[in-house]
């Protein structure tokens, strides 16, 4: 530092001779003032960069840093936030699979339970039937018998009736029952 404060003192006692002064023309072509040029550019030169490495460089390097932390610290709690989400599918994923394990279940059970129902009521409904196909079968034998009965005693009352008219004499009426009786047994068994 000390060698630069002395070149600069050094082209500065140059300059101030011959600067004062432009009768030749542009000072700026003149050879005779390109020492003071060089030293003017290189003191407002390394001032501005003192200035930029001092004020603004700390201030923009603060920025930038503070954005690469925001940054850093956004993906890390993306990261953590994506992992909460992770284990919340997956505890969600185990919820929905039991509670499908579970209806499963419950519709097996109900499914055994209605076959079940069905299968008791099917068979009572079975019994029931049969219990009615037995009485009905009683009654229609029971009104065979008693037709048979009515259609004889009709058939002697008719018979004796037609012999009475044919006739003119009263029949005996067990013996017209009797035959009446024996036509109807012979007719029954061709019929069964």
């Amino acid at each position: 530092m000390k060698k630069l404060y002395f070149f600069s003192c050094f082209l500065f006692s140059l300059s101030t001779n011959s600067a004062w002064g432009s009768e030749k023309g542009m000072p700026q072509l003149d050879t005779e003032f390109w020492v003071a040029q060089i030293f003017w550019l290189f003191l407002i030169f390394s001032s501005l960069y003192i200035i930029i490495w001092k004020l603004f460089l700390p201030k923009i390097t603060d920025s930038i840093e503070n954005r690469r932390l925001r940054v850093i610290n956004d993906l890390n709690e993306a990261q953590k936030l994506k992992e909460e989400a992770d284990k919340k599918l997956v505890e969600y994923n185990k919820i929905i699979e039991d509670i499908k394990k579970e209806a499963r279940k419950i519709l097996d059970d109900n499914k055994k339970r209605l076959e079940t129902d069905i299968k008791n009521k099917k068979q009572k409904f079975d019994k029931e039937i049969e219990k009615e196909l037995i009485d009905i079968e009683k009654e229609i034998k029971n009104l065979k018998k008693n037709s048979i009965n009515n259609i004889n005693k009709i058939s002697t009352e008719i018979s004796s009736a037609v012999i009475k008219q044919l006739i003119e004499t009263e029949a005996n009426m067990s013996n017209v029952a009797a035959v009446v009786e024996d036509i109807s047994k012979k007719e029954l068994a061709k019929n069964l």
